[in-house]
């Protein structure tokens, strides 16, 4: 029962009347048809509440500045806290497919589910700590998928990719927040690839469940290839080959083309082998031809299409061929640094089939993970947004005693003071006492002030004056963990290729710290490896699994290699990764080798830290002593840089 419904009914039995036949459902909730039951369960209208919208920071543009009234995203962060965002965007009627018609068409998820454990067998201890974390994972991905089902179109619609582990109870949840009604189908893409099953039947399926919003869904329909592959197909006319066929004593013609209408069961697309050429090398890549017939089943040209556990990218690039709008997020650099890379190739793909180079322009955003430096740089106005998001308040101006105020939090009166400027002044005591003295007759027990850290001229985290408590808000912030009332943590980087698959729970925001770092690099004597080894590695992040300084080295998470560096078109392009348990660690710090004659003109090398900050690092190919055949590999690559550069 909500809080004004509790007071309404309070009123009503206080007046001595009967309460409505009308507040049955209110009193005596139902229970739904079928209902998941596990701990810590959130009610939707507390995840939709209570979840942080963090703001979206632009970190970059590539390829332009815009298609019109869109541009593509690419989200680095915690997919929860960018939904909630992009569900504000969606209310404020920014969030449009080309038809104007508000929010996304299609949301195709493949969400992860660690992989590294196996599930324990019956009894004991183990098999209660896989319920555990059975449950977490299922509250984890129920958050999502409400915010997923208020961020669709009334015809969207969503695929929820999932394996055998958890496949019945993902069903359930989604009939639980879908509706069971709007069920459309249960699809198995079955695939040869072997597991690691030695008693009982191989895994090789997954399963995919569609639930639409609504019953009025949008939908296409898709053919499969003939089994015979067209052989059958022998007569030819204006329209193309055909075969007679014969149904219910008559005669038609079945064109080549159409094919036939495509089956819930898919075992005609391949899992991505080692040698394919879309692999991009990442762990749970998934192959084109799977995304290509759900976004033509369930989207048209200029629909958005989102996937929140984008990974390889598959999806983005898919709807890039296909000409839709793509919104693609995840927590890890490496999926970012990949999806970055994908995209950029893809333009060079396409120019390279003779056709136009079409590929939009897409924005790299920071959610929850911020850069001071490129917030002092923003308008007044930009400012002002940012900081009333930050501290999750709403943009209410008003008046309090002449003096007008942003918003509020939590009913509170909130003033945003902009980075400081030429001819700015500090805050200062005296100012807050200004303050108070023109409003302190009409201003609520609490007023926050929201400003850049090195604009505020005093220490305290608040003030008080007679009753009034005036908290500084400083952007780093000192008291956040009071303000939200919740524990924040860290977006956490995977330490090796199995941790790509778990799940990443990040509450909250940081700042962007680099981390402490020191490296050498060389060429082995009498060897064409090259080396570098890091030998001071340590993270500044605000948000540790513990309060205990971590050791050198042990914050580390991967280095991730642009062989070729083209420092004139300062693109980051991801050639190789190396994780830690990929690394010789030794007692002078962690150590990499590569072959030397992969080295262009110069590397740049992206050291990242458990909590997704990074250091950077330009390394001239001299310190490598990189063989002439290096630069002769470095001319063909600056040259398709050079066209994507265009």
């Amino acid at each position: 029962m909500k809080d004004h419904e509790r007071e309404h009914l309070i009123e009503i039995l206080r007046s001595g009347e009967m309460p409505s036949p009308d507040w049955a459902p209110v009193l005596f909730p139902s229970k739904k048809e079928a209902e998941l039951t596990y701990a810590r369960k959130a009610r939707e209208e507390d995840i939709l509440a209570e979840t942080m919208a963090v703001p979206l920071q632009p970190q970059r543009v590539f390829g332009g500045n815009g298609d019109g009234d869109w541009t593509n995203k690419l989200i680095f962060g915690d997919n929860l806290q960018a939904m909630k965002s992009l569900l504000d965007e969606k209310r404020r009627g920014e969030l449009r497919n080309a038809d104007g018609t508000p929010g996304i068409r299609l949301v195709y998820i493949d969400p992860p589910f660690s992989t590294k454990r196996e599930m324990s067998g019956p009894g004991g201890a183990p098999a209660y700590q896989d319920k555990v974390q059975a449950a977490e994972f299922l509250e984890f991905l129920r958050k999502r998928l409400v915010l997923a089902r208020e961020l669709l179109a009334d015809d969207g619609a969503i695929y929820v990719h999932i394996d055998w582990r958890m496949n019945s109870y993902v069903r359930l949840l989604l009939s639980e927040i879908f509706g069971s009604d709007h069920f459309v189908n249960e699809l198995i893409w079955g695939y040869r690839r072997g597991s690691a099953v030695t008693r009982g039947f191989q895994n090789s399926h997954d399963s995919l469940y569609y639930f639409s919003k609504s019953k009025k869904y949008l939908w296409n329909d898709v053919y499969e290839r003939y089994a015979d592959d067209g052989a059958h197909f022998t007569k030819e006319d204006e329209r193309g080959r055909y075969r007679w066929q014969y149904l219910r004593g008559k005669k038609y013609k079945l064109y080549e083309k159409n094919g036939t209408r495509a089956k819930d069961w898919w075992d005609d697309i391949p899992y991505i082998n080692s040698m394919a050429t879309e692999r991009v090398r990442y762990p749970t890549q998934k192959p084109e031809q799977l995304l290509e017939r759900i976004i033509r089943a369930s989207s048209n040209e200029g629909d958005i299409v989102a996937d929140f556990f984008a990974g390889a990218g598959t999806t983005c690039a898919v709807a890039e061929k296909l000409g839709r709008r793509w919104i693609a997020a995840d927590c890890g650099k490496l999926s970012i640094y990949t999806i970055q890379r994908r995209m950029l190739n893809l333009r060079e793909e396409i120019g390279n089939k003779g056709e136009p180079l079409r590929v939009r322009p897409f924005t790299l955003y920071h959610s929850g993970l911020y850069d001071v430096a490129r917030l002092t740089e923003q308008s007044e106005e930009a400012w002002r947004f940012f900081a009333m998001q930050l501290f999750d308040c709403k943009d209410e101006p008003h008046p309090v005693g002449g003096i007008r105020m942003d918003g509020t939090r939590r009913g509170r009166s909130v003033l945003v003071f902009p980075p400081h400027r030429d001819g700015d002044a500090s805050i200062t005591e005296e100012t807050v006492a200004e303050i108070h003295r023109a409003i302190r007759r009409k201003a609520s027990r609490e007023i926050f002030l929201i400003a850049p850290a090195m604009r505020f001229g005093f220490f305290q985290d608040y003030l008080d004056l007679d009753e009034i408590r005036y908290y500084a808000l400083r952007i780093p912030y000192s008291i956040i963990h009071e303000l939200h009332h919740r524990d924040f943590s860290a977006l956490r980087q995977p330490v090796d290729e199995t941790e790509v698959n778990d799940t990443v729970d990040a509450v909250g925001f940081d700042f962007i710290a680099r981390p402490d770092l020191k490296y050498t690099v060389g060429r082995r004597s009498r060897s064409d490896q090259a080396f570098l080894r890091i030998t001071t590695f340590r993270s500044h992040s605000r948000f540790r699994p513990t309060s205990t300084p971590e050791e050198n080295l042990d914050s580390f998470s991967m280095l991730l290699l642009d062989l070729d560096y083209d420092p004139d078109c300062g693109v980051f392009e991801l050639d190789r990764a190396f994780f830690t348990d990929e690394m010789k660690r030794t007692a002078s710090g962690w150590t990499i080798e590569f072959p030397a004659d992969e080295i262009g003109s110069g590397i740049m090398a992206v050291f990242v830290d458990r909590y997704g900050n990074e250091a950077r690092e330009k390394i001239p190919a001299s310190q490598f002593r990189a063989p002439v055949r290096g630069a002769r590999k470095k001319s063909a690559r600056t040259r398709r840089k050079a066209v994507r550069r265009q």
